[in-house]
């Protein structure tokens, strides 16, 4: 029996019927056709397939879609505005914080919901935020760098309001 879900994605509603088994990322990649979202365990191992639901980050191969329902998500794709990389991505490119890629979008929304929930980061903070996203090309020294300098400059706009 299929299931009816109403889902906001990068600013867009979906309506769409799922199968009550259905994995978000499944749903993701195959419904809604935005494959930035990777598959690479299908376990939660990885962290691959990580998303932001409601602004938390999520292992997208542990919720089902019916579980989205009424949710907000942001995929990769929807990190960028107007064709300006988000900062964090930017900060990946300029800190050369991929190799192969395929971990990246994983990693960069992970990075979105460490660094929202706390914008004083220090190394350690983001190796132990970083924990269940894997890169098997052992790019972390980068990784880890890329997000420092992103959460510095998503911080700086703040304090020169103050």
């Amino acid at each position: 029996m299929l299931r009816h879900i109403s889902v906001t994605v990068n600013g867009t509603r979906h309506e769409a019927d799922v199968e009550p088994r259905q994995l978000l990322v499944y749903f993701i990649r195959e419904t809604l056709r935005l494959t930035g979202t990777n598959v690479g365990c299908d376990t939660s191992t990885c962290g691959a397939c990580t998303v932001l639901v409601d602004g938390q980050s999520v292992k997208s191969c542990t919720m089902l879609a019916a579980q989205s329902d009424g949710r907000e998500i942001t995929t990769i794709e929807g990190m960028a505005t107007g064709g300006d990389l988000h900062p964090i991505q930017r900060a990946f490119h300029e800190h050369h914080g991929l190799q192969c890629g395929y971990c990246t979008p994983g990693m960069i929304m992970a990075a979105a919901s460490l660094i929202e929930e706390n914008p004083d980061l220090s190394e350690e903070s983001v190796r132990l935020g970083l924990e269940g996203n894997l890169c098997r090309c052992t790019g972390y020294q980068n990784i880890v760098k890329a997000i420092l300098a992103a959460a510095e400059e998503m911080r700086a706009p703040a304090a020169s309001t103050r």
